[in-house]
Parts: structure tokens; C-alpha cells; sequence
């Protein structure tokens, strides 16, 4: 982990969650025990009617980002988080140009490496 790095805290579906995540997130996110989160939504089902509730209990467990399966290290890992979950084609391209920029330098360092100019008798019997 890096050094004094200190993750944001946000809100995420918990992958550890009964249905969705949903309850379960709000709890860690809140700091309240799940079970009040989950017996607030069983009322919230009977006082606004099954359907309104399951509507909007499913809209919200596919809008939020699900839970980061390892804890963030760096803020670049944060935020590549974020931008996979929110784009997954931009962190594609992201990630493309990332290897492209790796493959080019590995070609560069064969390059000298198998040039003629470079004397390896020289460098391995001095």
C-alpha cells in the first residue's frame, strides 16, 4: 500500500449482500448496522406498495458500482476504478494505451540490445 495513501470512502453494492448488495452498502457506507438498513427497507415495501419499491430497489442495485474486490493501494488504482466501472470501453482504450507504450520501449531495449554496435564480447570478458 502506498505510503499515507488514504482511500475515498464512496458507495459501493457490497459483494457480500443478500440481494443485490444494496442494504449491505448502505450500512458499510453509513456506518449503521445492516439489519436496521434491511428492516428499513421491508417497511418502505409495505408502506409504498411492492411494486414501487422493488422498482426502485432493483434501479438502485444497478446504478451503484459494485465493491472493488481487493482494497485500493494507490489513487491511480482508484481512479481507474472508477472509470472502468464508469466506461468500461474508455478504461479499455486506457489500458491499450498503456501496453502499447510498454511494448514500444521493450522494442527499443532489443533494439540495442541485438544491434551490431553492440560489442557483448567486449562487455562480458572486461
Amino acid at each position: 500500500m502506498t505510503e499515507g495513501y488514504e482511500p475515498t470512502r464512496r458507495l459501493y453494492r457490497s459483494r457480500h449482500g443478500v440481494i443485490f448488495g444494496v442494504c449491505r452498502g448502505l450500512a458499510d457506507y453509513s456506518g449503521i448496522n445492516v439489519a436496521w438498513i434491511r428492516l428499513a427497507a421491508i417497511i418502505i415495501f409495505f408502506v409504498t406498495g411492492f411494486f414501487p419499491a422493488i422498482a426502485g430497489y432493483i434501479l438502485v442495485g444497478v446504478i451503484m458500482n459494485p465493491e472493488p474486490v481487493r482494497p485500493f493501494t494507490s489513487a491511480e488504482d482508484e481512479e481507474f476504478y472508477g472509470s472502468y466501472t464508469s466506461s468500461r470501453s474508455a478504461a479499455l482504450h486506457r489500458l491499450k494505451r498503456t501496453m502499447d507504450r510498454l511494448d514500444s520501449r521493450i522494442r527499443r531495449m532489443e533494439n540495442v540490445v541485438t544491434s551490431r554496435e553492440y560489442d557483448w564480447e567486449r562487455r562480458l570478458n572486461s
